[in-house]
C-alpha cells in the first residue's frame, strides 16, 4: 500500500482528502503546517505528499525546499493543492521539486487524474 502524507492547516481539507485517498487505497498520514510534515518525513519518507502552500510555522514552498535538500527527500512525489493559482506560484513550486498542482477545491476525479499522471495509480 503506498503512503501519502497530507499536509494542510485545515482539518476540513485533510479529512476530505483522507477519504479520498483511502477510497483509493493509500496509508494516510497528517500535517498540519511544514514543519510537522518535514518531522514527519524525515521519520520515514511517503511516496507521495499532497501540499497546501499557504500555512502557519513553515509554508509549502518552504517545505518542499527542505524537504527536497533532506536525505531521501529526492523520492517522494510532490502535488501541491493550493488557491494559489498564478503563473508564479505555479513555477516558483515546479523550479523548488513539485511534481504536479492540483487547484482547490478539489474532488476524487481530479486527485485520480493528477495522481495517475505521477504514475501513483
Amino acid at each position: 500500500m503506498k503512503s501519502c502524507l497530507v499536509v494542510d492547516d485545515s482539518k476540513v481539507i485533510r479529512k476530505v482528502a483522507r477519504r479520498i485517498l483511502e477510497e483509493l487505497d493509500f496509508d494516510i498520514r497528517e500535517a498540519v503546517d511544514g514543519q510537522d510534515a518535514l518531522d514527519s518525513c524525515l521519520e520515514g519518507m511517503p511516496d507521495v505528499v499532497l501540499l497546501d502552500w499557504n500555512m502557519p510555522v513553515m509554508n509549502g514552498l518552504d517545505f518542499l525546499k527542505a524537504l527536497r535538500a533532506s536525505a531521501g527527500g529526492d523520492k517522494p512525489v510532490v502535488v501541491f493543492c493550493t488557491t494559489e493559482n498564478d503563473m508564479s506560484h505555479i513555477s516558483a513550486a515546479i523550479s523548488a521539486g513539485a511534481d504536479e498542482y492540483i487547484m482547490k477545491p478539489f474532488d476524487r476525479e481530479i486527485i485520480e487524474s493528477k495522481f495517475s499522471q505521477v504514475g501513483l495509480l
